[in-house]
């Protein structure tokens, strides 16, 4: 499976959490011109939401044409986060928050041969993590409180976006930075000039009429704006 993101471009990953899933196949193929699925996988504990594990996440690997970024929002991330590397997610996130030795985990899931994404809430400060920034593939800064889709995007994240580019960009390291949480036309460029890379948006693409026109109108917004 191709990687799901890299640091030497612009990426849409679409969030399945705004699809209907008694058509989940149908779904998958809406957005197969994205560069990534993001499946939000919840435990109803580190969240007050629930979704689906691995084996749910094996299956969409198994269908989908693109690869599959999972965000986990679940407790115990050091023990639960391996089971969707090896589930065959190209890419697993978990958060900062949930995970006792996040160094060791993100080279556990290295070794998995999933890239690592560490993933920080909006009330997380992101200063602590940088001394070990290099260890992981992603940052995840959630611009909304993770848990629920359809939320509305939090300026107050750019500068937060803009302190980790810099220091990312400072210390010569290829980390991307992915945000999460009322990306749309409206907000994509914002993020993409405070320097995120990566980009999820669930309600603007499966609530437009056509999901690959709003996909590519979002990866070039991304890219007219990006910081590198």
């Amino acid at each position: 499976m191709t990687s799901a993101y890299s640091t030497d471009g612009q990426y849409i990953h679409p969030s399945i959490l705004n699809a209907d899933f008694m058509a989940i196949g149908a779904e998958l193929d809406k957005i197969a011109s994205a560069d990534s699925v993001h499946v939000d996988v919840m435990d109803n504990h580190f969240v007050p939401n629930l979704t689906f594990g691995a084996s749910m996440v094996e299956q969409i690997v198994e269908r989908s044409a693109i690869p599959v970024d999972a965000h986990l929002m679940i407790e115990n991330a050091d023990t639960q986060a391996p089971l969707f590397a090896e589930a065959g997610a190209a890419s697993v996130t978990f958060h900062l928050e949930a995970a006792a030795a996040p160094v060791k985990l993100a080279r556990d899931l290295r070794r998995k041969n999933a890239q690592a994404g560490v993933a920080l809430r909006p009330a997380t400060a992101v200063e602590p993590l940088l001394d070990i920034i290099g260890e992981f593939d992603m940052l995840l800064i959630m611009t909304v409180e993770p848990g629920f889709g359809g939320q509305s995007f939090l300026e107050t994240m750019l500068p937060k976006i803009r302190r980790a580019r810099k220091a990312i960009g400072e210390a010569n390291l290829e980390v991307s930075i992915q945000v999460d949480g009322g990306v749309s036309r409206e907000t994509i460029e914002r993020c993409a000039e405070a320097g995120a890379n990566v980009f999820v948006a669930g309600s603007a693409i499966y609530r437009a009429r056509d999901a690959a026109e709003e996909i590519s109108a979002l990866r070039e917004l991304a890219r007219a704006h990006g910081a590198h």
